[in-house]
């Protein structure tokens, strides 16, 4: 027996899943359903979701422009920490999963509801993200997750509800499973299908962001991108807040076929999957932080930084954003950027994003130190003598051992 509730907040893409859980939850519960319709820059026109929830009686529908939230108070932010998931995935999914929790609880705590719902499945990572940052947020709410309380088991059981209760159902999904897609102002996803067998190459039609870096271009395209205090302010000269000029560096990134990654990734609920990923402007991004901060961090800073990165790029995949450890790690890293500032010049040629020069006002580098001709007298070569002495001291040590004992 369901849980007698008020009111549902529903996260509504207006596909074919959600409306089958829009449609399922007004049956179940008996209760007024908000749907709630994020735009992340996922380049879909978005109106359908309207008319969508409008044919399956909704009243109260939400539909929000978080483009620049998106890329201000989350990308932005992950991309000062050079966040990447096992050396590869730059989070495209994981990050925007809590935002859209936020706003999700935002919207319940204003209508009155008591309960959340959201369509990821019982196999996947995104369950575990909402629901933990539900959980953070305002723990007083239910979360209702269908694929996991449902009777409905496959995609064709799916689509025989759809049909019951004339659910519009997309052409390519009528019958056959289609290419899980997942696409934000960040990146796009594909997963599924043939795509499930990892030795298979995947088709070129599963890529629908960036052209095929055989097919950019023949000439690179060189680039600038200002930063302050560790976040990008400027493209060429231009300043932008940050969706628009995320939005150009896609743009850059897809016609050069920047941000191409097909992996096999560990997912928190304990099995692997393949993806294919594209992250153009994001891939572009991540190379010019690290093009600034090679001459504006410290050493021993840097090093930390980049111990510290899978930890952290592991608590936004497993869905701890809106955790202790999470912020703690996040102070730091905005610590260790207040003189990460300057310009970075990037090419852009064939699926790569190179650094080619890079300036600050801040910058820790000492031409006059690192010369390999006569420089001011404030290096004195000797003093290495000593410095390889007292370094090397243990493993002569170690080394003695080593030597007397294999005689």
């Amino acid at each position: 027996m369901t849980k007698k509730l008020k009111k549902i907040v529903l996260s509504y893409s207006g596909g074919l899943d959600t409306s089958v859980i829009l449609k399922w939850l007004q049956e179940a519960y008996g209760c007024e359903v908000v749907t709630f319709t994020a735009d992340l820059g996922q380049g879909e026109e978005l109106e359908p979701a309207r008319r969508n929830a409008e044919m399956l009686g909704v009243n109260d529908i939400r539909i929000i422009d978080l483009r620049e939230e998106f890329a201000r108070d989350f990308v932005f932010p992950m991309l000062r920490a050079n966040a990447l998931y096992e050396g590869q995935y730059m989070l495209g999914s994981s990050i925007a999963r809590p935002l859209i929790a936020r706003h999700l609880v935002k919207i319940a705590q204003e209508v009155g509801a008591d309960a959340i719902s959201h369509g990821a499945t019982g196999k996947g990572n995104d369950q575990v993200r909402f629901e933990l940052a539900v959980n953070a947020l305002d723990p007083s709410i239910t979360v209702i997750a269908p694929w996991r309380q449902w009777p409905i088991r496959s995609r064709l059981e799916l689509i025989a509800y759809a049909e019951r209760h004339q659910i519009v159902i997309p052409k390519d999904k009528h019958g056959e499973a289609p290419f899980s897609t997942d696409a934000n102002l960040l990146h796009t996803s594909t997963e599924g299908k043939m795509l499930e067998d990892p030795a298979v190459v995947a088709p070129a039609y599963v890529h629908q962001r960036t052209v095929d870096p055989v097919d950019a271009p023949d000439e690179p395209e060189i680039i600038k991108i200002s930063f302050a205090r560790g976040d990008a302010i400027s493209l060429d000269g231009e300043a932008m807040s940050p969706a628009p000029l995320l939005e150009q560096l896609n743009l850059r990134g897809c016609r050069h076929g920047i941000g191409r990654v097909d992996l096999v990734e560990n997912r928190f609920v304990g099995m692997k999957s393949r993806g294919v990923y594209e992250t153009p402007g994001g891939t572009i991004l991540l190379a010019a932080h690290r093009g600034i901060e090679s001459i504006t961090l410290d050493r021993a800073a840097a090093h930390l930084k980049d111990e510290l990165m899978p930890r952290y790029a592991e608590m936004i995949y497993n869905g701890f954003w809106f955790s202790p450890e999470r912020e703690m790690l996040q102070a730091l890293i905005d610590k260790s950027q207040a003189f990460v500032s300057g310009d970075v010049t990037l090419r852009l040629y064939k699926g790569s994003a190179s650094v080619i020069a890079r300036s600050s006002p801040y910058s820790l580098y000492n031409a006059d130190l690192v010369t390999f001709e006569e420089g001011s007298g404030s290096y004195d070569h000797h003093d290495a003598e000593g410095f390889i002495r007292l370094t090397g001291l243990r493993l002569k040590n170690w080394g003695a051992r080593n030597r007397d004992a294999l005689r």
